[in-house]
């Protein structure tokens, strides 16, 4: 496989975890945006929300999102809300974008409570049920490939899509 593969989806996707385990099946490099946004702003995301405000950080995960995929070539994992910003979805555009698919339910389990996912803090599965009804079209828009996490694990995401991947390169 040589290229960069981004993935995009809805909190609790996967996306950090399967994001890892692709990146070691097919030996390159894993980049994670949010964990870049937290490093460069030395706090947490959900610092950054109630300290600077939802409109700060969503311009800094727009650069994120730039800068990773100027520099980056391995697996990039983008945090849930990168599609929201329509300079993004036109960027992600000529890439290798993959969408991990998750169901409300599934997504609002994963995540817990979501102590430290600010847009989930409150009421994490109706918030999480309206996060996907206004991103999953977005999500599609910029996706070439999607993949439906249900009844999988993270192990069983990652060998499948390096499979397909490696086969299609």
């Amino acid at each position: 496989m040589s290229g960069l593969v981004v993935l995009v989806g809805a909190p609790g996707s996967g996306k950090t975890t399967v994001g890892l385990k692709l990146a070691q099946r097919l030996g390159v490099a894993f980049r994670d945006v949010d964990h870049d946004i937290e490093a460069a702003q030395g706090k947490p995301i959900s610092d950054i929300f109630v300290d600077d405000g939802e409109p700060y950080f969503r311009e800094l995960e727009h650069q994120g999102v730039l800068d990773a995929l100027a520099e980056h070539s391995g697996v990039l994992s983008l945090g849930g809300g990168a599609v929201l910003d329509e300079r993004t979805r036109e960027a992600l555009r000529g890439h290798t974008v993959v969408w991990l698919v998750v169901s409300a339910a599934d997504a609002a389990s994963r995540v817990g409570l979501g102590a430290n996912r600010p847009v989930l803090a409150m009421n994490p599965r109706a918030t999480m049920k309206f996060l996907l009804d206004q991103r999953t079209p977005l999500y599609d828009e910029v996706s070439t490939i999607e993949v439906d996490t249900a009844g999988r694990s993270a192990d069983e995401i990652a060998e499948g899509l390096a499979d397909f991947l490696e086969a299609r390169s």
